[in-house]
């Protein structure tokens, strides 16, 4: 393992937050969310650096933070939705839960961050951030 110098550390830490609230696909999907993080990020020139992700089940809408700096350059991002599938984390053993992740992951280059979000119907999706 490569061992990361404290100055690159600190460039992922942040203290600035944008709250995102919108309807879900009739999917359970991102939808139109993803669009509006990344419009936020290139209108206000920010470099973002984490997301956070809940699923409200009543109203059925998912919010959104964004977590940035505007004291760096700014750089393109993109959200990406994809479904791990129905996975039982409640079973103790998290492999195929980890599986499905990698497996997401592999299509993606540059992710930044992640964060997971289950419906009612116990499915599990994950997005993903990206540099653009």
């Amino acid at each position: 393992m490569v061992k990361k110098k404290a100055t690159e550390i600190a460039y992922q830490e942040h203290s600035k937050f944008k709250v995102f609230v919108g309807m879900l696909t009739k999917s359970k999907s991102i939808g139109v969310l993803a669009n509006k993080v990344a419009k936020f990020a290139d209108e206000q020139q920010i470099a973002a650096k984490s997301i956070g992700v809940e699923y409200l089940e009543n109203p059925g809408q998912l919010l959104i933070t964004l977590g940035y700096r505007d004291d760096e350059p700014y750089y393109p991002i993109q959200l990406h939705c994809s479904r791990l599938g129905k996975i039982d984390v409640l079973g103790g053993d998290y492999t195929a839960l980890e599986r499905a992740m990698e497996k997401v992951a592999q299509k993606y280059s540059n992710i930044i961050c992640h964060e997971l979000y289950a419906t009612e119907e116990h499915e599990l999706l994950m997005i993903v951030m990206t540099h653009a």
